[in-house]
């Protein structure tokens, strides 16, 4: 099979889809693999790194999408890049379609295979490929939201973790997974006052376990939700459904209600945003918008900000899956593991994982239907 690594061009994103590791790994598998030029630059790898390991380094992106018969990104493709698509390519990289009809629109009409990282998922629920970059998220979005409570950058000059005598932060995290848990670590290890909110009470048992009762921990509904947000100093999004849009769990009377200053970091904007006033994506070169009072951060692609760490973290999880479909194709790999065909998000025209259908309001069709 032939691999194609195009480079990023999300507003600043320097991770990479390959590493040099990862590409002598499908190498010496007896695989080429096509590396546009500068696209490992931004994570620290220069066209040399993957030439050392005999990939072929090609000028443009349309040259690379051209000649290869799987093409993997790290973010969705963006206008730009749907011309290159054609029938029957495979696209592994984060999708989030549930937020994004017209990229869904251009996958489908030109018949391609989108694999979806977000959506791979083990038997016990587990996001293997999102883990990693959740994790990177959940931290980043503690040093951001404290970086943003700063006065000079519209907050209100609160110092996350107090000083003797002067109360700290307090900082509510909507959602206990992957992003909410190590978003509590970043702020308990700060020195913030961390309320966690979450709908399964077994997680809860489980987060109080972990922390050893230095969070507070309640139970999702309006109420508990509406009277935290208030009081938040910093206001953490982490809530994900696989495949769907983040329900919004925070309406605009709470954002509203909440302190002159506070801070919104939605780690689930990708996925539509679970803040009602989340009304846009922005960018690391804009990453916050100010709304009655309070500065909301929507960068859609957080872990982009520390290339270095994020493309490792990724490709460490990503390879195994890369080469199992380019060993042994689409069809044979999606019918020996489970996990890789729960992330086929669009095959042969049609949306074939149930919650994307349902979020984009399109026929759901079920792959073993399309082979």
């Amino acid at each position: 099979m032939v691999i194609g690594v195009p480079k990023e061009i999300k507003n600043n994103e320097n991770r990479v889809a390959l590493t040099p590791g990862g590409a002598s790994m499908l190498l010496m598998a007896g695989h080429q693999v096509l590396v546009e030029s500068g696209a490992g630059v931004g994570s620290g790898f220069g066209d040399e790194d993957y030439a050392r390991e005999g990939a072929f380094l090609i000028a443009n992106a349309a040259e690379v999408w051209a000649h290869s018969d799987m093409i993997m990104k790290v973010k969705e493709p963006l206008p730009g890049e749907y011309g290159f698509f054609r029938e029957g390519q495979l696209l592994f990289t984060y999708l989030h379609l549930a937020a994004a009809g017209d990229l869904a629109d251009h996958l489908l009409s030109k018949k391609v295979t989108g694999i979806a990282y977000e959506t791979i998922q083990l038997p016990n629920g587990s996001l293997p490929l999102l883990t990693p970059m959740s994790e990177v998220a959940g931290r980043m979005s503690v040093q951001i939201g404290a970086h943003f409570l700063e006065k000079y950058y519209g907050g209100r000059g609160i110092l996350l973790g107090g000083v003797p005598g002067v109360p700290p932060a307090n900082v509510v995290i909507l959602g206990g997974g992957i992003v909410g848990t190590n978003a509590a670590k970043m702020a308990l290890g700060l020195g913030a006052s961390v309320v966690i909110i979450e709908r399964n009470a077994d997680r809860m048992r489980a987060l109080d376990d972990i922390f050893g009762g230095r969070l507070n921990t309640l139970m999702s509904n309006p109420y508990n939700i509406a009277s935290a947000v208030q009081k938040a100093d910093l206001l953490i999004g982490a809530v994900l459904i696989p495949g769907a849009r983040a329900p919004r769990l925070v309406t605009e009377s709470m954002v509203k209600d909440m302190k002159p200053g506070a801070v919104i970091v939605d780690v689930a904007v990708d996925q539509g945003g679970s803040i009602e006033t989340i009304d846009r994506v922005t960018t690391h070169s804009n990453p916050t918008y100010e709304k009655h009072g309070v500065l909301h951060y929507a960068v859609a692609n957080m872990p982009g900000a520390v290339p270095r760490t994020s493309t490792l973290a990724l490709t460490n999880v990503t390879i195994p899956y890369a080469l199992e479909l380019a060993n042994k194709g689409f069809t044979q790999a999606i019918t020996a593991n489970y996990a890789l065909q729960l992330g086929v998000n669009a095959h042969k025209g049609s949306i074939t994982h149930p919650a994307v259908a349902e979020a984009l309001g399109m026929p759901y069709v079920k792959l073993s239907d399309q082979s």
